[in-house]
C-alpha cells in the first residue's frame, strides 16, 4: 500500500463519541466501522435526546387539540419546518413533511405529472437515479402514456452532458435528476443543466439525499423546481422526508392522499382541501420524527458545508490509494466530483460474500444493486461493494476495511 496513505491521519470530523453506536465494539473488542451512511447515517445523541425529550416530556398530537400539550407539540413540529425552510432558503409553506424522500418523489408523480403531463410528453431521468428517482416515473409514463427517457452517463461514470443536453428538447416537460450517485458518488452539475430544462419550459425535480449530507444542497443556485431528502441520511431520524416545491406549483396540484388533517370541511357531496403544505400531509404525520430532523439539521449546520467536502475529498484521496493497491480490487467509476462514495468489486469474489466476511471484521458496508439496477446493467455488475462515509469517518476506518479486504482475498480470491 501507498506510504503517503499510510502516513496520512485524517480524524472524523466529528467526534464518534457524539454518536452513541459508534460506541460499540465488535465481538473482538475493536470499534465498529461503520461504512453505509449512503444508506442511513449513525445518529448523533443531541437527535436521540431531543426525540426522547419530546416523546417523554412533550408527546401529544397536532393542529386538532386545543389544550396546552397539543399546542407545543404543534410548535414543535411547525418549527422543524421552518428550521427545514431556512436550510433550503425556502418559504415554510413550500416545505412538505413526508415519510420518506421515495414518498415524496411518488407525491410529485402523482400530484404533478399525472395532473398536467400530457400523453406523449417527455419524462427524463439519467442512468445515475437510485430507483426511487426512477420507478414511480416508469410506472406513470407506461399507466398513463408519457414517454420515459434515460440519459447515458460517460466511461468514467458522469452524466454525459452532450447527450442530455440534446434530449432536453420542447417535448421534455419533467427532468428528474440526483444530486449525487448513491453508487459512484457522482455529483450532478445542476447548475449547469437546470436552466436548459427551464428553457423549454420543463419542470425539474433533484433527488438530494445524497447531496444533503456532504453539504451539496444550494437551492438558490440551483433553481429547481421540486427537492426532495430523506432523515434518516441527514444523520437525523428514519420515517420522515422532505419535499419542496415552489409556492405556486403546490397551490396548484391536487392533493394525493386523502384523510384527516389535509381538509377544511366535509360533507356527504363534497370535500374542500387545506392550503398547501398541509393538504399533502393527509393522517397523523411523523411528528417526532420531523422534530428530530428539524435537530439533525440544526446539528449539521453547526459544520462548514465547505468544510463537509474537504473531509470528503482527503478520505476519497486516502482510500482510492489504499484500495488502488490490493490486487484484484477495481474501483467503478471515476468521476470528475464525487461526494464520499466507493464502490469497487473484487475479481472471484461476489459482493455478499465479501460483505459479510467484512461484516464478521465489524465492518459495516452495503453490497448488490444498491437501489440502481438500471445503472448495473449498463456496467455489467451483478453488483459492487460500496463504502461510504459520514462525518464520524476517519482514515483509521478505511485502514481497516483496506487490511480486512487483503484478508477477503486471501480466502475467497
Amino acid at each position: 500500500m501507498s506510504a503517503d496513505s499510510d502516513n496520512a491521519v485524517i480524524p472524523p470530523l466529528v467526534p464518534r463519541a457524539d454518536f452513541p453506536l459508534l460506541a460499540r465494539s465488535d465481538a473482538a473488542g475493536a470499534p465498529i466501522v461503520y461504512l453505509d451512511s449512503a444508506a442511513s447515517a449513525q445518529k448523533p445523541r443531541v437527535v436521540l435526546d431531543r426525540q426522547r425529550d419530546f416523546y417523554e416530556t412533550g408527546y401529544a398530537n397536532i393542529h386538532r387539540g386545543v389544550y396546552p400539550l397539543s399546542d407545543s407539540a404543534t410548535e414543535a413540529y411547525e418549527g422543524a419546518r421552518a428550521v427545514v425552510a431556512d436550510f433550503l432558503g425556502a418559504q415554510p409553506r413550500e416545505i412538505v413533511f413526508t415519510r420518506s424522500a421515495t414518498e415524496a418523489i411518488n407525491l410529485v408523480a402523482n400530484s404533478y405529472a399525472v395532473p398536467f403531463l400530457q400523453p406523449g410528453d417527455e419524462i427524463i431521468v439519467s442512468l445515475l437515479e437510485h430507483h426511487a428517482n426512477f420507478v414511480p416515473w416508469q410506472a406513470i409514463a407506461q399507466r398513463h402514456g408519457f414517454v420515459l427517457r434515460v440519459a447515458p452517463i460517460t466511461a468514467e461514470g458522469d452524466l454525459d452532458l452532450a447527450a442530455l443536453r440534446q434530449m432536453i428538447t420542447p417535448r421534455c416537460r419533467l427532468l428528474c435528476l440526483t444530486a449525487a450517485s448513491n453508487t459512484l458518488g457522482t455529483i450532478t452539475p445542476l447548475g449547469e443543466i437546470i436552466p436548459w430544462a427551464h428553457e423549454v419550459g420543463a419542470r425539474v425535480l433533484v433527488d438530494a439525499a445524497q447531496a444533503a449530507p456532504h453539504g451539496l444542497i444550494d437551492l438558490p443556485a440551483w433553481d429547481c423546481d421540486f427537492l426532495v431528502f430523506t432523515g434518516h441520511k441527514l444523520y437525523g431520524p428514519d420515517g420522515i422526508g422532505v419535499l419542496y416545491g415552489r409556492a405556486e406549483l403546490l397551490d396548484a396540484m391536487p392533493p394525493w392522499q386523502f384523510g384527516g388533517d389535509m381538509i377544511r370541511s366535509v360533507r356527504i357531496d363534497r370535500t374542500e382541501f387545506a392550503e398547501a403544505p398541509q393538504k399533502f400531509e393527509a393522517g397523523t404525520p411523523p411528528i417526532g420524527a420531523a422534530i428530530g430532523l428539524g435537530t439533525a439539521i440544526e446539528f449539521l449546520r453547526g459544520l462548514a458545508p465547505g468544510a463537509i467536502r474537504e473531509h470528503d475529498a482527503r478520505l476519497l484521496d486516502h482510500a482510492t490509494a489504499q484500495l488502488g493497491d490490493i490486487p484484484g480490487l477495481t474501483l467503478i467509476g471515476r468521476p470528475k466530483s464525487r461526494v464520499g462514495i466507493l464502490s469497487f468489486t473484487l475479481q472471484g469474489v461476489h459482493p455478499h460474500d465479501a460483505g459479510s466476511l467484512l461484516g464478521s471484521e465489524g465492518i459495516c458496508v452495503r453490497t448488490g444493486f444498491h437501489c440502481a439496477q438500471p445503472l448495473m446493467d449498463h456496467l455489467d455488475l451483478a453488483g459492487t461493494v460500496r463504502a461510504s462515509f459520514g462525518l464520524y469517518t476517519g482514515s483509521g476506518d478505511i485502514d481497516r476495511l483496506a487490511a480486512a479486504l487483503v484478508k477477503v482475498r486471501q480466502i475467497l480470491g
